[in-house]
């Protein structure tokens, strides 16, 4: 039987899985990323451990499953955004460590710039608010801060990478240096609407064009896995960056259709077909992962910590052994008991946009338990996702029906039945919320021919379980109006 391979690539972890022709997961490997946090606000990795893990994961699933690789008919890649690399054309060796999404090691130069006279030119060419969130101030800081690094890549001899494009490179043996469309969208540096590589924007970001990679179309044929890596060549038929997969892996290829992402960060993606929004609420416009040629957009909001929150509870200061520990104990205590957690360890994402934010613990008393710590953790994910649904709808001008989610945090029912309370809004489940990999999947199947058309890969889409809302009006407004507070404070005085 013929599959699709899809390789996964997140912050936490690479992962790759086999889909057959009704769109199931025949298996799935993971193997753990590590970060690194060198400096307050800064969050680095290894590129060789990238690699190596992702390479790893695929060996592992194609063994497990006891698929030949000449079974596969194409492979999907989808990846952490934003995330940047550099390394030498000659060698493969990378130039410094990866420079995680989260880090906000460019911050000051962000806020600069955003006070300059260029600072609407940006917004409007790219769609993205200026933040050190994107690629391109993480790009200009390397080459500032590697001895020789600037006059290298002036010189060719350096080239730049999302995390897509730097697997591509290893798994083609350096034969192709691509990214795709909606990776691209997210470097600022790319023409949002032209889809293009921008020559103010290098020459504001003082990135040099040599460095760059071809932007590619999400689903096409984009180089060839080599085969000492699994034992045959296979075409990488499909790229996307893994919210714009996650959109895709929920089945959501038309205008009005939402999704929301619940993983190291939460991301909700509000599909707008070809119209390229123009948000009024700070949110950003971005490149969606079209199944075809023709452009598509989407407007997204970002936390930046949501599942990551959990993991900190876990690994850092001990009050649970493993993140599914969280639910039980959520569901243990009645409420918080007015405690609030604002996990802003790295600033807050949208709508507020601020770097200099620190995350915060409130309403703690005597009576305060590590059992309300870890609930409100979980809230915090819930009240930042609504934070981003207000703005979607404020400029949508219009209510959401329901919200899809997926990822790794949609498999907590507490979660998800806080989210429908405190959104006011039904949250549908799918069977599969994998949906990263599975769009990753569809991307590179469509391309391929392995799937028809788009109306096949919908109708693969199944609800598990719709969560609907429970809690009166009266107290909804009340439990958002205590994060409002919240998040005051932790803004609030520098």
């Amino acid at each position: 039987m013929p599959y699709i391979l899809s390789l996964d690539e997140g912050t936490t972890s690479a992962r790759a899985a086999l889909y057959d022709q009704q769109g199931r997961c025949l298996g799935m490997e993971s193997v753990p990323v590590a970060c690194r946090y060198p400096q307050p606000g800064w969050v680095e990795q290894d590129a060789l451990e990238i690699w190596a893990a992702q390479l790893e994961a695929a060996r592992r699933v194609m063994a497990r499953t006891r698929v030949p690789a000449t079974d596969v008919v194409a492979a999907g890649l989808t990846n952490q955004r934003e995330t940047t690399l550099v390394w030498e054309r000659d060698t493969g060796k990378p130039v410094a460590p990866v420079i995680v999404w989260q880090c906000r090691r460019t911050a000051d130069f962000c806020a600069e710039l955003a006070r300059g006279p260029c600072a609407a030119e940006i917004t409007r060419k790219t769609g993205l608010v200026i933040d050190a969130y994107f690629s391109a101030s993480k790009i200009r800081w390397i080459l500032d801060h590697v001895a020789g690094a600037r006059e290298k890549a002036r010189d060719g001899e350096l080239l730049f990478g999302t995390v897509d494009t730097w697997l591509v490179w290893n798994l083609t043996q350096g034969a192709a240096h691509v990214t795709d469309l909606s990776n691209a969208s997210r470097t600022m540096l790319m023409n949002l609407a032209g889809g293009e590589w921008d020559a103010d924007l290098l020459s504001w970001f003082e990135v040099p064009r040599t460095m760059l990679p071809r932007i590619v179309p999400s689903s096409s044929q984009a180089g060839t896995i080599s085969p000492e890596w699994l034992g045959a060549e296979i075409p990488i038929a499909g790229i996307a960056g893994d919210q714009q997969a996650a959109l895709a892996g929920q089945a959501c290829f038309r205008a009005g259709l939402s999704k929301n992402t619940y993983g190291t960060g939460c991301f909700a993606l509000l599909h707008t077909g070809a119209h390229v929004p123009v948000s009024a609420h700070r949110l950003l416009a971005t490149r969606a992962s079209s199944p075809n040629r023709t452009a598509q957009y989407a407007i997204e909001g970002s936390v930046f910590v949501a599942g990551a929150a959990i993991q900190w509870l876990r690994d850092k200061v001990g009050l649970i052994r493993q993140a599914s520990d969280s639910q039980g104990m959520a569901e243990s205590v009645p409420d918080t008991g007015g405690v609030y957690f604002v996990p802003a360890f790295v600033g807050l994402g949208a709508p507020h946009w601020d770097a200099e934010a620190r995350g915060v613990l409130t309403g703690i008393t005597g009576s305060t338990s590590k059992e309300h710590v870890v609930r409100a953790a979980l809230e915090s994910i819930a009240y930042q996702t609504r934070e981003l649904v207000e703005a979607m709808e404020a400029d949508a001008g219009e209510a959401m029906s329901e919200l899809r989610a997926d990822g790794g945090a949609s498999v907590n029912d507490f979660l998800m039945q806080f989210q429908a309370d405190i959104l006011g809004r039904p949250i549908v489940r799918p069977a599969d919320v994998e949906t990263t990999a599975l769009g990753a999947a569809y991307l590179a199947g469509l391309a391929t021919g392995f799937w028809k058309s788009v109306a096949e890969v919908e109708s693969f889409w199944r609800v598990e379980r719709r969560f609907e809302p429970r809690m009166s009006t009266e107290t909804r407004e009340a439990l958002f109006q205590g994060w409002k507070s919240a998040v005051a404070r932790c803004r609030y005085p520098r």
